[in-house]
């Protein structure tokens, strides 16, 4: 048994080896499904979902997804806050797979039910963090008017630099 144990693993090695030399390693489902993010966010108000459809006809999105604990998070959002009336037309959605009462503490604490085009929730099926390939927060994913993925940015962004993606 241990042996075939041994011989199973040195099969797996060599397969997974195999497809990496000849360019076949799977790419990462953000990259094979770029326009159906498996968006499924439990809002602040705790009954309402917000799902890909949900985004805002004919406006870019911006998908954000942070922790309520980051302080990169905390200081990207402070930014976006800031810079609020060049990002009017651009529907932002903040998604977190924290605990529901850190999100909603985050959203009162940065007053983010004043903004219109500012959505908050709670991924509970932490398919986000799979699906975009996570290593570090915030991650930016930009969406065009027409909801297509433009670009995946990981760490913070001036929002100068974000202003790119809305033209």
């Amino acid at each position: 048994m241990k042996y075939l144990s041994i011989l199973l693993l040195f099969s797996v090695a060599v397969v997974n080896n195999v497809c990496a030399q000849n360019g076949d390693v799977p790419k990462s489902p953000y990259l094979q499904f770029p326009d159906n993010p498996p968006l499924s966010l439990l809002l602040v108000d705790s009954t309402t979902t917000f799902t890909k459809s949900n985004f805002k006809k004919n406006k870019p999105v911006f998908l954000i997804l942070f922790s309520p604990d980051c302080d990169h998070c905390k200081h990207e959002t402070e930014d976006i806050i800031k810079n609020i009336d060049k990002l009017k037309d651009v529907h932002i959605v903040m998604a977190t797979s924290q605990p529901f009462d850190k999100m909603k503490e985050f959203y009162k604490h940065y007053q983010l039910s004043k903004y219109k085009n500012i959505t908050v929730g709670r991924d509970r099926q932490y398919m986000l963090i799979s699906y975009f390939d996570i290593s570090s927060l915030p991650m930016i994913a930009f969406y065009d008017k027409k909801h297509k993925l433009l670009k995946r940015h990981e760490g913070t962004m001036k929002v100068s630099d974000m202003l790119a993606y809305i033209k």
